[in-house]
């Protein structure tokens, strides 16, 4: 059986400032709860309504009170934080990607798995992008945020640092047509925020602008693509230029 306090932490993990503060976060659903139990990744608190093994049995209405989701799984545990080095990104043999204000969790989660798929381990974000440990982002991963490092920074401050020939791509209206541009399979992919895209600084840093056209080329029914969607046609095109 639970106690008050416990349900009081597991719930207020659902807050960014309380995970900071105890270094934790949650994750529920049996396949997932899984593959985190099968990673090197410190598990807490296992808990379950019905047979995982090695958890905690507890009952619904518990698990309803701890559950951050709408609809409660059977499996809940409470996760200890990996720390990363932002060092360990390294844009001169590989692709990182960079995401810059992109504050919707769903899309964060989403590029994560993306991510994942197209075998780009670190994702560097400004500080102002969802957290990788909200519970819909960790969600919507689907285990990705096992595999894939995520770090947070000033990304203007970090693309300085980094060596002048670096190539740094991002999304902008006046861009080169992605489909016929010379693109690599290292370097820094920007994608920016739901509302206003790359932002004024960042951009500053950017060495190649890209486009995504519409098709036909003259079409222009929608405003915008959804980044997450973005994100995945870049990813592609850049891994088939391989």
């Amino acid at each position: 059986m639970l106690t008050k306090a416990e349900i009081q932490l597991y719930r207020s993990l659902g807050d960014k400032r309380e995970r900071d503060t105890h270094g934790l976060f949650v994750a529920e659903g049996a396949k997932l709860v899984g593959e985190i139990v099968a990673s090197p990744l410190r598990v807490v608190r296992l808990l379950t309504t019905s047979n995982f093994p090695g958890a905690e049995v507890i009952s619904a209405k518990e698990m309803e009170r701890i559950s951050q989701l709408k609809t409660p799984t059977d499996t809940f545990a409470v996760v200890e934080k990996p720390l990363y080095n932002i060092g360990e990104a390294n844009p001169q043999n590989n692709l990182v990607l960079a995401l810059d204000g992109v504050q919707n969790p769903g899309n964060v989660g989403t590029i994560i798995r993306l991510a994942d798929w197209f075998g780009i381990s670190d994702i560097v974000c400004s500080a102002d992008s969802a957290d990788c440990f909200n519970p819909k982002v960790v969600q919507a991963t689907m285990g990705a945020i096992l595999r894939v490092r995520v770090h947070y920074t000033n990304l203007a401050d970090y693309f300085k640092k980094l060596p002048a020939e670096t190539p740094i791509y991002g999304t902008f209206l006046e861009g080169e047509n992605l489909y016929s541009a010379k693109v690599e399979n290292s370097g820094i992919i920007v994608m920016g925020s739901e509302g206003r895209g790359v932002s004024a600084e960042v951009g500053q840093q950017v060495t190649n602008k890209l486009y995504i056209p519409p098709y036909p080329a003259d079409n222009h029914n929608s405003e915008s693509l959804n980044v997450a969607i973005a994100t995945a046609i870049i990813c592609a095109e850049f891994r088939r230029a391989k």
